[in-house]
């Protein structure tokens, strides 16, 4: 059966789903995000130490864990989105849980540099399960009111880096182990919540058999080019998360460099950020989505979001690119709409493989956005540059989502207001 066959993916909520299952979906997200955000501060410091305290190995060491954690969530995702199609979202989601909470203690005790790195590594793949755990709201949430849920959902990610770095640098202040550790503890509470919380989503009649063609990184975004449409949607993706790069990638640099902010004023920036997203996010994307219907909500978000990058790659002063911070987190609005239409693309099914290539795709963007975005702000800023624009990466960044947003008027099903699709 083709994809476009199960356009409407209205299937009902497996037996046994109750609002507590969804309440740990969001959960396992928000203490996924909080450790990863916990570690942020702390962890550059800790390669630091392992490298004599030469700064400028240690950044290099750094961006070598960054791809390799990258690399291993581009392998991992559809492997875990596969295997979840085939034994069921649950024991996916517990088993990484727990992985998660044994790789942080492996952490803590690293005794050399390598052991860390392995560390990395394995985080990597046992954080891979975010993608699952999407597959499982897609499995409980009728076609309707997936985009709102996952914008929900959505909003424990800016909530984990709200808080995240904040507990990270405190706890980090008393002993620079410690964060790996309340990491750990998290992760392990967590995966014993839900082996008593979780029902499975997924029941044996709905399951597919596990194939490598599908698990692995390539054939995995396959079946993104299954039909036109989920392949023009995919684009839109991409090239959002591609965009999405540029923050993480030239945020602290454009910062320093232009506006001359220390930390605090860095950190507080990215609180806000954080905060605002979490608002978008958790209030403002259901009532988009049925008010305006998932193609707007798209198409509105995704100029918010270009409209923000050109506010900072433009604003003259710091105060000015505070008033780019909550126009783009508009984009907050479109993600989950994306996100929304493309799992109405496919069958039941396949909801774990369409996360998993998802998730892959994502990874692609990681790989190459930072030396995309540092690249292009590296080339503006030297002195025989053509013309000096260190907002150069942010302008690439809105360009890029104001491709995602005409794709996206192009691409998107049609659907009524109220959500329900007209046909895919």
């Amino acid at each position: 059966m083709t994809a476009a066959g199960h356009a409407s993916g209205t299937s009902a909520p497996a037996p046994g789903a109750r609002p507590a299952a969804v309440g740990f979906i969001f959960v396992t997200i928000l203490l996924d995000m909080l450790s990863v955000g916990m570690i942020l501060p702390i962890l550059p410091k800790l390669i630091e130490s392992f490298s004599d305290n030469d700064t400028a190995a240690a950044a290099k060491i750094y961006g070598l864990f960054g791809t390799a954690w990258a690399l291993m969530q581009f392998v991992a995702s559809p492997v875990l989105g596969a295997l979840s199609d085939r034994f069921g979202r649950r024991r996916v989601i517990l088993l990484s849980n727990l992985g998660l909470g044994l790789d942080y203690i492996l952490m803590a005790l690293a005794p050399t540099l390598a052991w860390l790195f392995i560390g990395r590594v394995i985080s990597g793949i046992t954080s891979a399960s975010i993608s699952t755990s999407f597959a499982y709201i897609a499995d409980v949430t009728p076609a309707e009111k997936r985009a709102a849920v996952f914008g929900k959902v959505g909003a424990a990610f800016g909530l984990g880096f709200i808080f995240g770095p904040a507990i990270g640098g405190l706890l980090g202040g008393v002993d620079p182990r410690l964060p790996f550790w309340v990491a750990a503890g998290l992760s392990l509470c967590n995966a014993l919540y839900g082996l008593f919380v979780l029902p499975e989503s997924l029941p044996p009649e709905r399951r597919s058999p596990f194939r490598w063609r599908a698990a692995n990184p390539i054939g995995a975004v396959q079946l993104l080019s299954s039909n036109a449409i989920l392949a023009g949607m995919a684009i839109v993706a991409f090239c959002a998360e591609v965009a999405h790069v540029a923050l993480s990638a030239t945020f602290v640099l454009y910062a320093s460099y232009r506006y001359a902010w220390d930390q605090t004023t860095v950190g507080l920036a990215l609180a806000f950020v954080g905060f605002c997203t979490t608002v978008v996010q958790g209030f403002l994307v259901g009532p988009a989505v049925k008010r305006l219907g998932e193609r707007r909500a798209q198409v509105i978000g995704y100029l918010g979001g270009a409209a923000g990058f050109l506010i900072y790659a433009l604003a003259p002063t710091g105060a000015l690119f505070w008033i780019g911070i909550p126009v783009m987190t508009l984009w907050g609005i479109a993600k989950p709409a994306t996100a929304g239409v493309m799992t109405r693309l496919v069958a039941p099914a396949q909801q774990g493989q369409l996360q998993g290539a998802t998730t892959s795709m994502n990874s692609i963007a990681a790989l190459i956005g930072p030396f995309l975005f540092t690249g292009i702000f590296a080339y503006f800023i030297e002195p025989d540059a053509p013309i000096w624009f260190p907002g150069a990466p942010f302008l690439l960044a809105g360009a890029l989502l104001m491709v995602s947003m005409l794709l996206a008027g192009i691409s998107t099903p049609p659907q009524s207001k109220s959500g329900a699709a007209s046909g895919a």
